[in-house]
């Protein structure tokens, strides 16, 4: 093996090491169930705000986003990234500080605890429904990232994919199953440190080997619509495409998906001090707005690499564009490596931060979906009962055959990481969405209306996905955005339709209103 491959390896397996460490050190705080998937509510400001943004800034963060600014251009991918800012700061903004005193008020641990505590659902179909609906997006998610960290073992070593998938998570497995919420928290902070790292020196040595930033913005000059606002660059044929108004509020639709993301909701419920949120909010939008703005400046620089003959990033087969232009930064990160022991050492940072941007959010996905088959399904739709050292071996278990699912899914080296996360943000976005905005603003919304905004929502991510969208023109639009809508139009609708609110279930939305404006 080549000396500058031997430091990249060993870069990684250092940064591995950390990661299990963290893990261990906060396993020594995990005395129940409530610690192990809330960290007993004790995150600071700043390991909020970046726990919440590195979760939620997976693989798509140095891979998909900067392999999709490459072949298309800034339309598609700059509408996105706006609509996923102004999406962050108004979850921020919005639901952290209400959603973290109702849920410790009706102590709730999990997202699928709160719907079924805030309605009084003494079924448990809220709780059932919910975690079921987290089991299905989050497996697919969780793969994604999977898939993420096989080809980075393969660009970088020539590794088989699947024993580089296999390894990556089989790490990420341990320090979660290991450590909970608090260890993926931790982790997630240094995590985001180095993801920062990693963004600053692709672009740096992006930039430079590219002939200057005079360089990268001539060519993307060139490219037909690269740098447009309202047309696609078509790599393929080398002429534009139309991007039109429907399209654009499509894909700002993106923003709408935080408002159900549970892997960031929990962030929320976790902090110390509701008082502190602002902190975080602050942190967190700066970074998001930064990030991203850097993501797509590499797909730039990549295609300007690409076009000079620096770096082979496509192959022959379009068919396989979108899943090969997702190794742009490893592509970048290879070419610092030649460049002596030192570059070396700084390029292996760079994959370290591809794993990190994975990682931070496949621990908190699978956390996720364990809370909802352990905690929620087994536990409290099934009633069964469990000690507390059964609940934590019980937690870990389901956690393994999540993993296991995920890893199947992977399998397919060829898979593409924007589509698979795209599905699965949707889908969270649409269900769970309206459905925590009418929980936590209108008192009036009830357990029968919550139920139907969260089902149909959840039935029209599909249906419009795969048989509505595929038929063009004005029905091309994400998923998202339908599907948000029909299931905010259902809970309004349902709710209106069915029994107000008991007095006791209004009389508490009111006591959390008030203490919010404390």
């Amino acid at each position: 093996m080549k000396s500058n491959l031997i430091c990249m390896l060993i870069t990684i397996i250092v940064y591995m090491i950390v990661m299990v460490t963290i893990g261990i050190l906060a396993s020594k705080k995990n005395k129940d169930t409530s610690d192990f998937y809330l960290g007993g509510r004790k995150l600071g400001p700043i390991v909020t705000a970046m726990s919440a943004e590195a979760s939620d800034m997976s693989s798509y963060l140095l891979m998909g986003l900067p392999g999709l600014a490459l072949l298309t251009g800034f339309a598609d991918v700059g509408w996105t990234v706006i609509g996923l800012a102004v999406g962050t700061y108004l979850n921020w903004l919005f639901v952290a500080k209400r959603l973290r005193i109702y849920s410790h008020h009706n102590h709730s641990i999990t997202i699928p605890d709160f719907f079924s505590n805030r309605y009084h659902d003494q079924h448990h179909f809220l709780m059932g429904i919910s975690a079921l609906i987290i089991l299905i997006f989050f497996i697919p998610y969780t793969a994604s990232g999977f898939s993420a960290c096989g080809k980075l073992f393969q660009t970088l070593f020539g590794m088989d994919y699947h024993a580089g998938m296999i390894l990556s998570a089989i790490i990420i497995i341990v320090y979660t199953s290991i450590g909970g919420f608090l260890a993926a928290s931790k982790t997630d902070l240094m995590q985001s440190i180095i993801m920062t790292f990693a963004l600053i020196m692709v672009v740096i040595f992006g930039i430079a080997t590219a002939g200057g930033m005079g360089a990268v913005i001539e060519n993307a000059k060139a490219l037909p619509g690269y740098l447009s606002f309202n047309h696609t660059y078509d790599i393929n044929s080398n002429t534009a495409n139309d991007y039109n108004w429907l399209t654009i509020c499509s894909t700002l639709a993106w923003g709408l998906g935080y408002f159900g993301m549970p892997h960031i909701l929990l962030r929320f419920m976790a902090i110390e001090d509701s008082h502190k949120i602002k902190t975080s909010r602050r942190i967190a939008s700066i970074w998001v707005v930064i990030s991203m703005g850097i993501a797509i400046l590499i797909g730039f620089i990549g295609q300007t690499l690409m076009t000079n003959g620096t770096i082979t990033v496509l192959g022959d087969n379009p068919d396989n564009y979108s899943a090969e232009s997702e190794t742009v930064i490893m592509k970048i990160a290879t070419l610092i490596s030649e460049h002596g022991v030192i570059a070396a050492l700084f390029a292996g940072l760079v994959f370290a931060g591809i794993l990190a941007c994975t990682m931070s959010t496949s621990d908190s996905q699978l956390l996720a979906a364990s809370s909802s088959l352990s905690e929620n399904i087994l536990q409290g739709v099934f009633g069964i009962k469990l000690s507390a050292k059964a609940s934590m071996i019980a937690a870990r278990s389901v956690l393994l055959i999540i993993a296991a699912l995920s890893i199947i899914i992977a399998w397919n080296p060829d898979s593409s990481v924007f589509q698979i996360v795209s599905f699965a943000w949707a889908g969270f976005g649409a269900t769970f969405g309206p459905v925590m905005l009418c929980a936590l603003f209108w008192k009036r919304s009830n357990k029968w209306g919550a139920l139907a905004g969260m089902v149909a929502g959840g039935m029209t991510v599909f249906i419009w996905k795969f048989l509505v969208r595929p038929l063009g023109g004005a029905w091309n639009l994400y998923e998202l955005l339908p599907a948000f809508l029909i299931g905010l139009l259902c809970i309004v609708v349902v709710s209106l339709l069915t029994k107000a609110p008991e007095k006791e279930l209004v009389e508490e939305f009111e006591a959390v209103r008030a203490e919010c404006k404390q």
